[in-house]
């Protein structure tokens, strides 16, 4: 018998976290998170990560892991989350894993396999100093199929699939093996009645955020930390950047960041929609 893992998985904005806190009360159990920026201490704001208030009302696992200027690997991630999947069923609890980074989800809970091997610091490095449209085409031309699922100015994912392209000389989507699934895994979408309501939803988080002190964070982060790919490759942060920059007004970055998230919203959703397991229709 397998041990069972609840699975809460959706775009930005479609209620993973108020339904994960709802079913974690009823089932009185934790939340383990699945999102590649809240793992990240001091990404608050920015990222919707749950309150203070939220996360002493039910433990939440893997917020807060890590400073920013880590590269926080999806091994890495798999790794801890494993532990505390362990520890949770150990107290005869069904673990709760909510987020919205579906390669987490593809990793830790799907029957794919992440290659294992060493980071390359030299070729690393030779990529770093790439710029985004150049590191991109080369993927393109690799690896056709990961460059499908890895935005563009996502450079920590490209270059990390070039990384592995490179090193094993096969493409990194080949590279993903299969595996027989750990656990027996219950996966459930949060009830979206549709597209625009989803898209109004991001509109309205956006104002909240800025409202709630977006610039005020990212000042903070930018003097603690410098520009950081972490920080400036975050929607959210990279576009308040640019207006402490003089490059856009507070309302035009504004409405970039709610367009990238819609942008992003999107991926996520057709990225989810390859999952046979999870039913949605939005």
């Amino acid at each position: 018998m397998k041990n069972k893992v609840i699975a809460i998985v959706g775009p930005t904005a479609s209620g993973k976290t108020k339904l994960a806190i709802e079913m974690a009360k009823d089932l009185n159990t934790e939340i383990i998170s699945a999102d590649s920026r809240l793992v990240y201490k001091g990404f608050d704001i920015g990222t919707a990560k749950p309150t203070k208030e939220e996360q002493a009302i039910i433990k939440h696992h893997l917020i807060d892991v890590v400073e920013p200027e880590i590269d926080y690997s999806v091994a890495d991630y798999v790794d801890l989350a494993k532990e505390k999947i362990s520890e949770i069923h150990l107290k005869g609890k069904v673990p709760i894993v909510a987020g919205g980074t579906g390669l987490y989800f593809r990793i830790l809970l799907e029957n794919y396999a992440l290659p294992r091997i060493e980071a390359n610091p030299k070729l690393r490095e030779e990529l770093e100093e790439m710029d985004t449209d150049t590191l991109y085409s080369q993927l393109l031309e690799l690896d056709p199929k990961s460059a499908e699922n890895i935005h563009k100015n996502n450079r920590v994912r490209v270059i990390r699939a070039l990384e592995v392209t490179k090193t094993l000389n096969k493409p990194f989507s080949e590279a993903i093996g299969l595996k027989d699934c750990e656990y027996d895994v219950e996966w459930i979408f949060p009830q979206i009645e549709s597209r625009d309501v989803l898209y109004d939803r991001i509109n309205k988080r956006v104002d909240i955020m800025i409202e709630d002190g977006l610039v005020e964070e990212t000042k903070y982060l930018l003097n603690k930390h410098g520009r950081i790919k972490n920080l400036v490759n975050t929607i959210g942060y990279q576009e308040i950047i640019a207006y402490l920059d003089g490059l856009f007004s507070l309302e035009e970055a504004k409405d970039q960041i709610k367009q990238n998230t819609r942008r992003y919203a999107k991926r996520q959703l057709t990225w989810f929609r390859k999952n046979p397991n999870i039913n949605f229709d939005i």
